[in-house]
């Protein structure tokens, strides 16, 4: 069972590795005995202590800045991950986000926004946020020897359109999509052995959630507890939860699963409120 759940030897590249979200993954792939190269864009600080944090288990572990929506940079760096580590077997796509001119809210209608906001949240989370890298790192993952995964970070939003945040919405529907679609093509096109699946988080309370789900004497707001009521489990996520998803995603657990998303949200994407 440990060998089934076991990254040993494996290189994992993690975009997105300065949040929540991606350092939490970097964690879990690490004490399963994953190689990895962690990428930022503008928050170095996190990465380097995730580094420090790591250092005494035997792996090996390289940080980089990487703008994802940016062709060449990615390009460069699985060039490098390559060289550096002599394969490359994992891929998880934590990059992405939203952008306050592209919400609705108070005041503010569809009609109202930008779209120029709109059409940068989508190329952030659709493009930088999947299509880029798997097309950078895609190729060598293909020639894994333990087989090759991709692993998208989508949102529940991708299922569920929330309030204020259509552009954000679409694109992450769109990865859910483009998650299919390359699984299925690259099954019958290069490996059949290469994976490509999707996590949906449900609502987890990162630096950028933390302001809407809190009040700042730390309470649930309002938005938080509608959202607790409506999750079936009770309770806000922690990133700790998607561990055990993505290692198996990423390991021999999963060697036959391929095109799926699994929603990690206490129920609440299955639950109807009445």
């Amino acid at each position: 069972m440990n060998e089934l759940f076991s990254l040993k030897d494996r290189t994992a590249v993690i975009n997105g590795a300065s949040g929540a979200i991606g350092g939490a993954l970097a964690r879990g792939f690490a004490k399963a005995g994953a190689n990895l190269a962690l990428t930022y864009n503008s928050n170095l600080a996190p990465v380097e202590a995730l580094g420090r944090e790591l250092a005494s288990l035997n792996i090996k572990i390289t940080t980089s800045r990487v703008d994802v929506q940016s062709e060449h940079m990615l390009r460069n760096h699985a060039e490098a991950t390559q060289d550096w580590f002599g394969a490359t077997d994992i891929l998880v796509n934590c990059a992405g986000g939203n952008i306050e001119a592209a919400m609705t809210g108070d005041d503010v209608g569809f009609f109202d926004l930008n779209a120029q906001a709109i059409r940068d949240t989508l190329n952030l989370n659709i493009m930088g946020g999947a299509v880029l890298p798997c097309l950078a790192y895609g190729p060598n993952i293909a020639n894994s020897t333990f087989g090759g995964s991709i692993i998208n970070v989508t949102s529940m939003n991708s299922f569920r359109p929330l309030e204020g945040r259509p552009a954000y919405a679409a694109s992450k529907a769109a990865v859910n999509n483009f998650t299919q679609w390359l699984a299925s093509h690259l099954a019958k096109t290069y490996s059949t052995s290469l994976r490509v699946n999707a996590i949906a988080p449900g609502f987890f309370p990162n630096n950028r959630a933390r302001h809407t789900l809190f009040n700042e004497n730390g309470t649930l707001s309002e938005r938080g507890k509608r959202i607790v009521d409506l999750t079936p489990m009770g309770r806000l996520g922690n990133v700790e939860d998607l561990i055990g998803t993505a290692i198996w995603y990423a390991s021999d657990a999963s060697r036959y699963i391929t095109g799926t998303t699994t929603a990690v949200d206490g129920g609440f994407n299955a639950y109807a409120g009445v």
